[in-house]
């Protein structure tokens, strides 16, 4: 189980033993990340669940845990990806210079604004019609992404994203697109996330000509965000 506690310690902010990993065994944790995504979308529709007295309170208790058990960390990469789409007016270069930047600038406070009040508003919209099945499912399919992303697409850089890399293994994908399968009989929404997931990629590849963990992070985001719209519908 030693992947599945790092899975969890570089998804969440979850206490966890210590555990003592080399490189091999920090990459291959990836196999294990759509099962941390549905120990987060338990959190996040238990949050929603107890505030469900009125959905706004159970949306912004929702959200609050979405954002507070991930560490905002798929956020951080939605905004670095918004300032370097923004700035980079065409110019590769500059948008691979302003994506290492750490700083968020003005075009991520606006993604990111949007995207929390995305949520939000969604959220409310689910609660109040008691959907729980959809909470739970949204951030296991999204994190199903890097899965499909890490091995399709070439990394951008030698960074944390390329550690992953030589990890996935086509059994791995098998088999979490076998769970989401079934998932269907809970949701037949979450069928949609193939689409999804394909979609970014494409872009990714159109974009950057590649992914780094900010092309994860922030596809985990928009995806989450399309499976939430999906699943109102």
């Amino acid at each position: 189980m030693t992947g599945l506690l790092l899975a969890i310690q570089f998804l969440t902010r979850l206490p966890t033993p210590a555990v003592a990993a080399n490189e091999t065994a920090f990459a291959a944790s990836i196999r294990w990340f759509p099962l941390v995504g549905l120990l987060i979308g338990a959190l996040v529709a238990s949050a929603g669940w107890l505030g469900r007295g009125d959905a706004w309170i159970g949306a912004l208790a929702a959200l609050a845990v979405w954002i507070g058990v991930t560490g905002a960390l798929h956020l951080d990469g939605l905004a670095d990806l918004a300032d370097a789409r923004g700035a980079a007016h065409g110019d590769r270069a500059r948008l691979l210079a302003v994506l290492a930047d750490p700083h968020v600038g003005s075009f991520g406070v606006v993604a990111l604004v949007l995207q929390i009040i995305a949520k939000l508003v969604l959220l409310h919209t689910l609660i109040g019609a008691g959907q729980w099945g959809p909470l739970v499912l949204i951030p296991f399919a999204a994190r199903l992404g890097p899965l499909v992303w890490t091995r399709w697409l070439p990394p951008l850089h030698a960074g944390l994203a390329s550690r992953f890399r030589t990890a996935v293994r086509r059994i791995d994908i098998v088999v979490w697109a076998a769970v989401s399968a079934g998932a269907g009989l809970v949701w037949v929404g979450v069928l949609v996330t193939p689409v999804l997931l394909v979609g970014w990629a494409l872009y990714l590849r159109r974009a950057l000509g590649g992914i780094s963990g900010d092309g994860h992070g922030a596809g985990i985001e928009l995806v989450e965000t399309a499976l939430l719209v999906a699943a109102t519908l």
